[in-house]
């Protein structure tokens, strides 16, 4: 894979030599009206990227303010925050699942048995609240990793086996929880803090806001010295800071409308932490580049010197540990854990924000912030409909409307590539 990268260099810099001008050079020296130009030939081409779900955040802002002025007050969007995390992390463990161009139908009953196991070892049992919480998330780690030797090993294709672990799990948190079948998230526990916490100091948004600008920033600048640095093309200063404006802007934005609330919930921060951490990897890493290299073609993958099978097992073992940290999420925000958390449509949420994010169903193309994109969609469908008094069937059937759309798009877009011979 390192020689196919090494390629791809060796191939920009001949056709400068050849006196053959980067396209990407043409773009930044023609400024804006440059940009514009690639912009509508990446769309014309099928490369939309996150721009429909972009466009579908601002039309779901506008039509539900129109309908309620509440829908974007401080309060609605705090509670947006917070409701989004559980559900997210849970997304993000999915996206790397289909980035493999495979799938995952567990991640809600192992949400629960990671829910269970915290419970019964804190609660019932007086184990360590930390350490309880620590053995949920391995619990959900070592079960993932199941999947995966079954999946990558014995060969039993994803989808049969996390359909047997959805059932299979879901026996085993019923178990667990035993003849009552809930138990009552402790006052003060660590679970109770991940979604009642809140940082009421001002300083504390617009600090994390202030940070997030930073390390934006400072990225994209050290990026720009890499390339250059390594005759490549590079984006001129003026994008760079352009972009940073743009972050600032989002950033700082958010750090306010969350200080006129109760301040920044700690269940934004910790999901913000996964994502920051799930892109790092996916993007900066070898690992991330052999998560790509097989969800687009396993077997060349395989030829190049991967190890397809290791790349597969730990991918499902990081979707199921982060799926049991989902799920402590949710027993927060219900009170505890019961037999039937993870159950009803958690499963289809999760799966639906990766999707309508903009992650392929079809593998190797993908981004960790579809998740981001993806639940904020979701999340601010039921918050405006809960605020209209909408019955949860409506709810059902619009989401499953967004989710369909979302597939549609990306199969057109993938069909457009292909004939524009793209891909």
């Amino acid at each position: 894979m390192s020689d196919s990268l090494t390629r791809s260099t060796d191939g920009e810099r001949a056709r400068e030599e050849a006196g053959a001008p980067d396209p990407r050079l043409l773009v930044r020296e023609a400024g804006l009206a440059g940009y514009w130009g690639a912009l509508r030939r990446r769309v014309r081409g099928g490369e939309l990227g996150s721009l429909p779900v972009v466009v579908g955040l601002i039309v779901i802002a506008v039509v539900f303010q129109s309908l309620n002025p509440s829908f974007l007050s401080a309060g609605s969007l705090s509670d947006i925050g917070v409701y989004i995390a559980g559900t997210g992390i849970m997304a993000t463990g999915i996206v790397f699942v289909l980035l493999l161009g495979e799938i995952d139908l567990s991640v809600g009953s192992v949400a629960g048995v990671g829910a269970a196991v915290w419970a019964v070892l804190s609660v019932t049992h007086g184990v360590a609240d930390w350490l309880a919480v620590l053995l949920a998330i391995g619990a959900g780690l070592v079960i993932g990793a199941l999947h995966g030797f079954f999946f990558a090993r014995v060969g039993v294709p994803a989808f049969v086996v996390t359909l047997a672990g959805f059932l299979g799990w879901s026996g085993l948190q019923i178990w667990l929880m035993g003849e009552e079948g809930s138990i009552t998230t402790p006052e003060g526990s660590i679970v109770e803090h991940l979604t009642g916490f809140y940082f009421s100091d001002i300083s504390a948004a617009y600090g994390l806001a202030l940070a997030a600008v930073l390390v934006y920033g400072g990225t994209r600048l050290a990026d720009a010295r890499r390339r250059s640095a390594a005759g490549l093309p590079a984006p001129p200063p003026a994008e760079t800071l352009l972009r940073t404006a743009l972050m600032a802007l989002l950033a700082f934005a958010a750090a306010y409308v969350l200080n006129q609330s109760r301040g920044l919930p700690l269940a934004l921060v910790l999901f913000l932490a996964v994502l920051v951490v799930a892109d790092f990897v996916v993007r900066r890493t070898t690992y991330g580049r052999r998560i790509f290299a097989v969800g687009g073609n396993a077997e060349a993958a395989r030829r190049a010197g991967v190890n397809v099978e290791a790349v597969r097992i730990s991918v499902f073992a990081v979707a199921g540990m982060l799926a049991a940290f989902g799920g402590l999420f949710i027993a927060s925000l219900s009170g505890g854990a019961t037999k039937s958390l993870g159950a009803g449509n958690t499963l289809m949420n999760v799966i639906a924000a990766a999707v309508i994010g903009g992650t392929s169903l079809f593998g190797g193309r993908g981004r960790i912030w579809s998740a981001l994109l993806g639940i904020l969609v979701i999340q601010s469908i039921q918050q405006g409909l809960n605020l209209l008094g909408m019955a949860s069937e409506i709810q059902f059937m619009i989401t499953g409307a967004v989710l369909l759309a979302a597939v549609v798009i990306d199969s057109v877009s993938r069909r457009t590539q292909k004939t524009a011979g793209r891909t």
